[in-house]
């Protein structure tokens, strides 16, 4: 029986990143093609206003994960901050996770930490960074910046722990082909600032330089969890986003962010049995 045959990609590290480098042109291409105006300033001078802040754990147990990739997630996380923070993002621009990051290799001190592979959970060098991404995926949609890239995680990975935010309102990146980007459609500037504190916890504020006029909040509906035919088990939801006046409170609009239907990878035995919805 013929086998399946491999990518480029996958017949060799140095083929690896080949494919890389590549997509890495091609991307760059693009946005030269299109205009796209990258952000690149940063001031150390924080902004007066904050739009949305927010902090996640670092460090947490997952069933059948090394601790020592979520201590190593902690270094990869500062590195990748220190990049990022007091970025400025000036109107009509667009931010770019990888553009501002840079690809993360050992050679700039990133560590092996937790990567996603094909639905497969594996070790990589600057692994974990997806958390990055999602913090600041969850201050924007706290504000009415557009995001021009999103690549949501197709499948449910583990059981929640401490969850606080909806479930699949993360991200996907991966050095450069999945990019996390939002643009800049206000009339005024709006800066990053992020940093990790004490190595335990992820900490982001999007700011700018006026007050917004309008809340933003994200509720998750209808979740539960539903078992096909061939026994597999789904998570499901609808997460909308709502659009208030700051002043009188009145709703503005109720927003369609994402409709779940995440194939559940871990232990269905993990899966609390009130959650589970039968035909």
């Amino acid at each position: 029986m013929r086998k399946d045959r491999r990518l480029f990609c996958e017949l060799s590290p140095f083929c690896y990143q080949i494919s890389v480098r590549k997509e890495a042109l091609k991307k760059d291409a693009r946005d030269l093609v299109r205009g796209t105006r990258i952000a690149k300033k940063r001031q150390s001078q924080s902004l007066p206003c904050i739009w949305k802040s927010d902090a996640k754990l670092i460090k947490r147990r997952l069933e059948g994960v090394d601790m020592q990739l979520q201590i190593n997630k902690a270094t990869n996380l500062r590195l990748a901050a220190e990049k990022l923070d007091g970025l400025v993002v000036l109107p009509g621009e667009t931010f770019s996770f990888w553009n501002t990051v840079g690809q993360a290799t050992a050679a700039k001190g990133y560590l092996e930490g937790l990567v996603i592979h094909r639905t497969e959970l594996k070790s990589g060098v600057g692994g974990g960074l997806c958390q990055m991404a999602n913090l600041i995926h969850y201050l924007v949609l706290h504000s009415p910046l557009e995001v021009t890239e999103l690549h949501h995680h197709s499948d449910a990975l583990f059981p929640d722990f401490k969850r606080r935010v909806p479930f699949g309102t993360g991200t996907s990146i991966c050095y450069k082909s999945l990019d996390y980007r939002f643009k800049n459609t206000s009339a005024h500037p709006v800066q990053l600032r992020i940093w990790v504190q004490d190595g335990e916890m992820l900490m982001g504020e999007l700011r700018s330089s006026v007050p917004l006029s309008q809340k933003y909040r994200l509720v998750e509906e209808n979740h539960h969890y539903a078992q096909d035919d061939d026994g597999v088990f789904y998570r499901n939801s609808l997460v909308y986003r709502l659009v208030t006046d700051r002043e009188s409170g009145a709703l503005v609009r109720k927003e369609l962010v994402l409709r779940n239907h995440s194939r559940v990878l871990y232990d269905p035995s993990l899966i609390p049995p009130e959650e589970i919805r039968t035909p």
